[in-house]
C-alpha cells in the first residue's frame, strides 16, 4: 500500500484536486450562494495563476513534498507513531486529527502575528468567495506552511498513508468550504458540528475584523468550538456581508497576480492582532 502510494502520490492529488475542483465549479454554475462583485474570469485567470506558481516553486523547493517526509521518517524511526507501536488504523485517524489541529494553530497564528498577517492578507483580500479563493495563498506564506508541515511530520512520524489521505482531504476541504455554494440550513446545522461548511467558513473572509478572527478551521469544525473562536453567522448575513479587507479595494492589489505578490510588502508594519470578541451572546 505504502509503495503503491508513494509511487502515485502526484496522480491521486491531481485527481481529487481536478474532481473536487470540477464538482465545486459546476456548483458554483448552477447554484450560486452570492453573486459576485468582480469578473469571475479576471478573478480565476489570477488565482489560478498563483496557485500554479505556488505548486511551481513548492515542487522545485521541497521535491519530496510531505508524503517524502513521512517515509523518511519512517525510516529514520523518527516521530511518535514510528517510536511506539500502535494499530495502524488508530494510528491514521490519530495522525489526521493532530495534523488538523497544527493546521488550525498555525492559522489562528498567521492572523495573530503581524508579520505573518501580512503575508495571509493575499488570501483573506479577495473580493469574492469561490472555489480558487480556497487555494489563494502567498508564496511564502506556502513555503512557511510546508516548513510547519515538514516539523509535523518529523515529530510525529504518520504513516505515508495518512500523510497523503490529510493532504487530499485539507485539499477537497479547502475547495468546499471556500466554494460560492450553499446547503440546506438543516443539513448545514447539523454537518458544521463535524466539519466546516461554506456558509461556517465564509464569516471568516468578512472584511469586520471580529468576523474575520473566528471560524478558522480548514477541516475539523470542533477546533472551533473547543477554542471559543466559533461564530454561527455574519451580522450582515450572507447576502449583506462583505469579503475582503478593509484598506484594499484596487483590482491591482486584490485581484491581478502582480498585486497579490507584492501585497505583503505594502504599507506601514502594525499590529493585527485577534481582537477582543465582544458581540452579545445572542449573536454567535
Amino acid at each position: 500500500m505504502t509503495d503503491f502510494v508513494l509511487a502515485n502520490e502526484v496522480s491521486i492529488r491531481l485527481s481529487f484536486f481536478f474532481g473536487i475542483f470540477a464538482l465545486m465549479a459546476v456548483w458554483e454554475l448552477i447554484a450560486p450562494r452570492r453573486a459576485l462583485t468582480v469578473s469571475k474570469t479576471l478573478r480565476w485567470v489570477n488565482n489560478l495563476g498563483l496557485v500554479f506558481l505556488n505548486s511551481f516553486i513548492v515542487r522545485l523547493l521541497f521535491p519530496a513534498a510531505a508524503v517524502g517526509m513521512a517515509a523518511f521518517a519512517h525510516e529514520q524511526g523518527w516521530g511518535l507513531f514510528n517510536y511506539y507501536e500502535v494499530p495502524d488504523t488508530l494510528a491514521i485517524v490519530a495522525a489526521i486529527i493532530i495534523m488538523d489541529l497544527v493546521i488550525y494553530l498555525q492559522h489562528v497564528m498567521v492572523h495573530a502575528v503581524p508579520v505573518l498577517w501580512r503575508l495571509h492578507r493575499v488570501h483573506h483580500a479577495d473580493p469574492d468567495y469561490d472555489v480558487t479563493t480556497g487555494a489563494r495563498f502567498h508564496p511564502i506564506e506556502i513555503i512557511l506552511s510546508m516548513l510547519i508541515k515538514f516539523a509535523t511530520i518529523l515529530l510525529l512520524g504518520p504513516s505515508v498513508v495518512a500523510v497523503i489521505i490529510f493532504e487530499v482531504t485539507l485539499n477537497a476541504m479547502a475547495m468546499f468550504n471556500h466554494g460560492n455554494v450553499g446547503l440546506p440550513k438543516g443539513l448545514d446545522k447539523v454537518l458544521r458540528f463535524f466539519v466546516v461548511t461554506p456558509d461556517m467558513h465564509r464569516v471568516h473572509h468578512s472584511v469586520e475584523d471580529d468576523e474575520a478572527n473566528s471560524n478558522f478551521g480548514f477541516n475539523l469544525s470542533f477546533w472551533d468550538r473547543l477554542f471559543g473562536t466559533y461564530r454561527a453567522q455574519p451580522r450582515a448575513g450572507h447576502q449583506g456581508m462583505t469579503i475582503g479587507i478593509h484598506k484594499f479595494h484596487e483590482l491591482k492589489q486584490t485581484t491581478w497576480i502582480t498585486g497579490m505578490l507584492a501585497m505583503p510588502f505594502i504599507g506601514k508594519l502594525s499590529g493585527y492582532v485577534i481582537n477582543r470578541r465582544e458581540w452579545n451572546e445572542s449573536e454567535k
